[in-house]
């Protein structure tokens, strides 16, 4: 069997997935228990005591999931649609989150409020290869040069350049990964996680960039939270991971006997109300109780995969070069049979 490097990953034949591969440990490891393993992590600025931030979708983050991300030592990004933006920006100090979303026509007098307040800002749109993008980019920077900026998203490394050129201090990497984006299918756009992630990280080597990479989408366990930091991504970005709980903003609803919330694209008719180009689905998922849960699995998966990875920190398992690719009956194999 080949061990992969993620060179050899990157130049695959075939645009891979976080299914596709699985960690290979081949040292003998130092760690005695995943304890001494740390997943902290420095972000923009912020110290991070999990490598996660939630996405700006309206069914995920509101002031609820935006504080208890907080307290988690996570980042949550509120949604840009949330009607408590209005009280933040009139000097609620009371609220305690770290980031915010906008989009391309947010008035400048609402970024200047978000960045008097240190905000990390998120430019929201499906698409960052666009130069409005690049132009609002580069008029908050030269306005409010302290503050940090997330674009996305992106599937290749072809623009980072640019990108990082304009401003951006991260980008969110992964077009038509996310479990209810059509983007792929509507438009034939996209690469799988994998081939996305490596394809930014390798020409941020290139070119030896600061920009900070999100690995958002296509991530649906701890496992692959592991997977995605081990090939490079500062950050993950949740989604669907975090919906369902107790903070989200939905409403529970009870159905044939079991609790469930809604999930919804932000592309989504839901979203816009509008006849319009639809790019997101909209569908119900499990109620899963507190987010704490959600986090403290990633946590200690994470640590697992370290201990097993022979790596201290998340420095160290970004360094991972012993990856396999995984035939379809390999994968299934290993998905727990009930």
């Amino acid at each position: 069997m080949k061990t992969y490097s993620k060179k050899d990953l990157n130049e695959y034949h075939f645009s891979l997935t976080y299914d596709d591969i699985s960690l290979i440990p081949t040292e003998v490891s130092r760690i005695k228990s995943r304890s001494e393993a740390s997943t902290k992590c420095e972000f923009l600025g912020l110290d991070l005591a999990v490598p996660v931030v939630s996405s700006p979708m309206d069914t995920v983050t509101g002031i609820s999931m935006a504080e208890e991300l907080t307290a988690l030592g996570c980042l949550g990004i509120l949604n840009r649609f949330d009607s408590s933006l209005g009280q933040i920006l009139h000097g609620n100090d009371g609220v305690n989150l770290r980031g915010v979303s906008i989009a391309l026509n947010t008035e400048m007098d609402v970024v200047e409020k978000l960045a008097e307040r240190n905000y990390v800002i998120c430019i929201d749109t499906a698409n960052a290869n666009n130069r409005a993008v690049l132009n609002k980019t580069e008029e908050i920077k030269k306005r409010f040069g302290g503050t940090k900026l997330i674009v996305g998203n992106i599937a290749h490394g072809a623009t980072l350049k640019q990108l990082d050129s304009s401003g951006a201090d991260a980008v969110r990497v992964g077009i038509g990964s996310g479990s209810v984006c059509t983007t792929s299918i509507q438009t034939g756009i996209g690469l799988g996680q994998v081939s996305s992630l490596l394809s930014v990280i390798f020409a941020r080597k290139k070119d030896d960039l600061k920009i900070k990479v999100i690995a958002d989408g296509g991530i649906k366990s701890p496992g692959d939270v592991a997977k995605a930091i081990a090939l490079g991504a500062d950050v993950v970005m949740l989604g669907r991971m975090l919906a369902g709980t107790k903070e989200t903003p939905s409403e529970v609803i009870k159905y044939n006997g079991q609790l469930w919330k809604k999930y919804r694209g932000s592309a989504s008719f839901g979203v816009k109300m509008r006849n319009e180009f639809i790019e997101g689905e909209e569908t119900m998922v499990p109620y899963k109780g507190q987010v704490k849960s959600v986090i403290d699995a990633i946590s200690d998966g994470l640590k697992s995969a370290m201990s097993y990875m022979n790596c201290f920190t998340l420095e160290e398992l970004r360094k991972t070069e012993t990856f396999a690719v995984l035939s379809n009956s390999s994968f299934l194999e290993r998905l727990p049979k009930i």
